[in-house]
């Protein structure tokens, strides 16, 4: 939650001006105005990928909350998310998921570049960064990569807090025998989402 600008990082600034957010005046001198415009699209893309999975999860898991408490939660998170995760990334041609520096699936554990956003998103969160905390740069694969900081609400404390209720306790173990997404303090940042766009052609 929170209002105010947010904080956007760009970094891998020296990479090609292919995707990059360019002043208008330098994008006028270098003829890049439709790469910068390009960029200026994939970010207001990102976000609404982003709001829409927020929005989408945030509904299911209150629905299970209230229908069947946190261990139908957790089905929810292990179920319904991978595929509100393919399914955006089908309707947009890109990579979309989410990740973090303690994960409960292990296949959503952040790559080495991930990671060091993810670090730099932690220690904004932890300064009292005002949302949306978020990065927009060049992936691994050379295309573009946008993240946003996820914090600890206080709905998912239930699940990722740091005292579980012995039979949320049992059923995160049973599900995900190596979880690390526990201990969180409400407002810490959990994660981030994370979407990936192709390398132009």
């Amino acid at each position: 939650g929170g209002g105010g600008k947010g904080v956007i990082s760009r970094r891998h600034a020296s990479s090609p001006p292919r995707r990059s957010g360019l002043p208008a005046a330098t994008c006028a001198l270098l003829a890049l105005c439709a790469p910068a415009a390009l960029a200026g699209d994939l970010l207001a893309h990102s976000r609404a990928i982003a709001d829409d999975f927020q929005q989408q999860l945030g509904g299911q898991l209150k629905s299970a909350m209230a229908e069947g408490g946190p261990v139908a939660a957790i089905e929810v998170c292990a179920e319904v998310a991978p595929q509100i995760a393919s399914r955006a990334s089908a309707d947009a041609g890109a990579r979309v998921g989410r990740t973090a520096l303690r994960v409960r699936n292990p296949d959503n554990a952040p790559d080495a570049d991930a990671a060091q956003v993810l670090q730099a998103f932690a220690e904004r969160v932890a300064a009292g960064a005002s949302m949306p905390i978020e990065h927009l740069g060049t992936a691994p694969d050379g295309g573009t990569r946008y993240m946003r900081a996820i914090v600890l609400q206080p709905l998912c404390a239930t699940c990722h807090g740091a005292s579980l209720a012995p039979a949320v306790a049992d059923a995160v173990g049973a599900r995900y025998p190596r979880d690390q997404a526990v201990g969180f303090e409400i407002g810490e940042l959990r994660g981030a989402f994370v979407i990936d766009w192709p390398v132009e052609d």
